[in-house]
């Protein structure tokens, strides 16, 4: 079968991509964006992407067009499959359908940490020999793809609270029928959807209402809006994270932590990464891995051998003494928990922050009030303001002289290799490609001196 996948450079769809191509399809996309890591991974597996949502790619006659949520009404190419009655899909449905049904399903979801949790947890069932299928929203470096196909019975994937497609308003997670539910946390995000954060609550009690009794639900339970969720239902097990009646974690030296279920040792993790939010990220997938059957040692094992995963506080290189990281930060929280973490590693080195607020919350600035405080452990902040339709450098202005605004990029490159010397730690933010600021800078950073 021909799939033409549109959207296909966004993390899920483009995941959706490999596992079609692995189960032996024929597999096609286009994009309005395409850039790295997704750009790169489906040119690696052979997948022909098309840049723009043209209407002659009808001319490709594929057997179904599986439709990512970033196509509205309006777009040419939808506009023409809808005028001829072709086929057409949303992504969950198709994964639904073609590759979860009859799987022991671990779904990841919340607000942050989705991508981490859902990498941890593929990593631990890989390394107690179970060989899962997973469709991840990044690259784990342990995999080297966002996603795989499996004939095994488990499969970890990142459910995703944002709607299915333009014609499905329903949000993602509610097609997958998961049997391991991990709820990382609860925020306000997605403001281009949701008017407010009862209404992304009452989409996790639409999910929570899907499990089934044999199901097991891993909640953190220092999350009120989780809290709020689960009262107004939960037919299946119940398990919290981050309480010390459940699973939590004693800090041990340097980043290394114990894992303690109702109190007692359960395993311990030795690692390098940084950060509380990494901490209870690795108690959920610990937590989830062990309804799949892998004992707390075991699990807190495998995490010790976690190699991370792409643009998630990646290094993308080191230029006279100066560290440039890539990370996916884009909302407040994120951003905090982000930099607290760097902070813990980085001692009394500087930080420079350099911010794009890409996403469709951040350009609607719904959250500029609470920017400035998730910036305050940084040294000096670098923010990207082309596109944004509010006043970033106001918001901005608790910071005083540590932050600047730059609507041009090759202006913000100059600015921070001005600023960066070395032992500094120049931590790069954004969920989108940023215009290939990292290669940028590293290339500035190492040019002569003008």
């Amino acid at each position: 079968m021909h799939l033409h996948i549109l959207g296909i450079c966004g993390t899920f769809m483009g995941g959706i991509a490999l596992l079609a191509r692995d189960a032996g399809h024929r597999v096609t996309g286009c994009d309005a964006n395409v850039y790295p890591p997704m750009s790169t991974q489906l040119a690696a597996h052979g997948i022909d992407v098309v840049e723009g949502f043209g209407a002659d790619q009808v001319a490709f006659a594929p057997d179904l067009w599986v439709i990512g949520n970033v196509v509205t009404r309006g777009n040419p190419l939808m506009e023409a499959i809808l005028d001829r009655g072709e086929r057409y899909a949303s992504g969950p449905q198709w994964l639904a359908e073609h590759v979860l049904a009859g799987r022991h399903v671990l779904a990841v979801a919340g607000t942050h940490g989705k991508t981490t949790t859902t990498a941890m947890l593929a990593w631990i069932l890989e390394r107690d020999g179970k060989r899962p299928g997973f469709l991840i929203g990044g690259v784990p470096n342990d995999f080297g793809v966002s996603a795989r196909s499996s004939a095994g019975p488990y499969f970890a994937l990142e459910a995703d609270e944002y709607d299915t497609a333009f014609f499905d308003k329903r949000s993602k997670f509610v097609h997958y029928r998961a049997r391991t539910a991990v709820l990382n946390n609860l925020e306000f995000d997605h403001a281009d959807i949701f008017p407010d954060l009862g209404a992304i609550e009452t989409q996790f009690h639409h999910f929570v209402r899907t499990l089934p009794r044999s199901a097991r639900v891993i909640a953190n339970g220092a999350d009120a809006a989780l809290a709020r969720v689960l009262a107004r239902g939960c037919w299946s097990e119940l398990e919290r994270f981050d309480v010390p009646a459940g699973w939590s974690a004693r800090p041990l030296p340097g980043a290394a932590f114990e894992v303690l279920w109702g109190g007692a040792p359960a395993g311990r993790v030795e690692w390098d990464l940084g950060g509380e939010h990494n901490r209870a990220n690795a108690l959920a997938a610990i937590a989830a891995a062990r309804h799949a059957g892998v004992s707390p040692p075991a699990a807190a094992a495998a995490l010790s051998r976690f190699g991370g995963v792409r643009r998630r506080m990646e290094t993308r290189g080191v230029v006279r003494g100066v560290t440039v990281y890539d990370d996916f930060a884009h909302h407040p929280t994120a951003i905090r928990t982000t930099l607290a973490g760097l902070r813990q590693g980085a001692g009394a080195a500087r930080i420079l922050a350099v911010l794009e607020p890409r996403s469709n919350t951040m350009k609607l600035g719904v959250m500029k009030e609470a920017l400035a405080a998730s910036l305050a452990a940084a040294d000096r902040v670098f923010c990207f303001t082309d596109g944004i339709g509010w006043d970033a450098q106001g918001a901005l202005a608790p910071l005083g002289a540590r932050a600047t605004c730059h609507a041009d990029l090759d202006a913000l490159v100059e600015a921070i290799a001005r600023e960066a010397r070395a032992g500094d730690h120049v931590l790069v933010m954004s969920n989108g490609g940023f215009g290939g600021i990292h290669q940028r800078l590293l290339d500035r950073l190492g040019a002569p001196a003008p």
